[in-house]
């Protein structure tokens, strides 16, 4: 399945922060997301509702999918946000923090089609999976219309199963396997966010939408930044947020097909064109087997190039 916008990097940005959003738009994040939530203090709301309609209108952001996170379902801006924002035709979605139940986003999709204005088409929703309950409901939410992708919020989620995490993305220390003493008590490292992260996927694919893996926060530290993203585009994964212009390089690297992968790409698909014209439906190549379903991964993992 081949993803409809090209996601690897999802910059999130403050939408108050005008340098922020201004170095944001000349990145080379494929997607930005301007914050109206979490990394908005409640005395900056309305001013950075302002800034980032005003940024959807005065910044140049080329090709990039463009997105608002907007505040929560209960709070009392979410309408008011949806609202303004809306029918800007340079807005591609909005984030829906904390999605939890198919209700909720029935009447948000209600508000966004309100707002449309004089656009062909709405804008569509993303989906911030970061609660026990939101991956519980998962399935039906992903079901829902006008639904383009799954975000997994890592930081939240973690809160929300009450998981001694001190870092966002990472697994708590303690989390680990201590072997038998008849075996000198080896330690095996356990993932926290294996669970959430199969069971997003599956329900993303299974409605055809793009999946994307939530930040890792320890920005600075870029063997860390790759190792998540390297870990979220071996299972399958669209993109990766990224909260920092530092991430971006590591985490789009990890999403792109290398040298070696791009030149057996074009070795397998040669050999089944060649195959198909001699009636074969599958071959031997390397000592293993290719059929259809090798080409169908290698085409969707030729879909992650993109222009680089």
């Amino acid at each position: 399945m081949t993803p409809a916008r090209l996601t690897r990097t999802y910059l999130a940005v403050p939408a108050h922060r005008t340098k922020m959003v201004q170095g944001a738009a000349a990145s080379s994040a494929d997607a930005v997301f301007m914050d109206l939530e979490d990394a908005v203090p409640p005395a900056e709301k309305a001013a950075a509702l302002e800034a980032a309609f005003s940024a959807l209108g005065t910044r140049d952001w080329g090709t990039k999918t463009v997105a608002i996170r907007l505040n929560a379902i209960d709070s009392s801006s979410i309408a008011s946000e949806i609202s303004r924002l809306g029918g800007h035709p340079r807005l591609d979605a909005f984030i829906i923090p904390k999605a939890e139940t198919v209700a909720d986003i029935a009447t948000i999709r209600g508000w966004i089609a309100g707002a449309k204005g004089t656009r062909t088409t709405p804008v569509e929703m993303e989906l911030l999976i970061e609660t026990a309950r939101g991956l519980v409901n998962v399935e039906s939410l992903a079901a829902e219309s006008g639904v383009a992708a799954l975000h997994l919020g890592v930081g939240d989620f973690a809160a929300s199963i009450g998981a001694r995490s001190a870092e966002i993305g990472a697994s708590p220390a303690g989390y680990r396997q201590v072997g038998s003493a008849a075996e000198g008590h080896p330690e095996t490292p356990l993932d926290l966010f294996a669970y959430p992260m199969m069971r997003l996927l599956v329900a993303a694919r299974a409605f055809g939408l793009r999946a994307i893996d939530g930040p890792c926060g320890a920005f600075r530290d870029l063997t860390a930044t790759k190792s998540a993203a390297v870990k979220a585009a071996a299972m399958g994964y669209d993109g990766k947020q990224v909260i920092h212009p530092s991430q971006i390089d590591a985490t789009r690297d990890a999403f792109v097909p290398s040298d070696d992968e791009l030149a057996y790409a074009q070795r397998a698909i040669a050999a089944m064109d060649e195959a198909e014209r001699n009636g074969q439906g599958a071959i031997t190549l390397d000592g293993k087997m290719i059929d259809y379903a090798n080409i169908r991964m290698i085409r969707r993992l030729l879909s992650f190039k993109g222009s680089d």
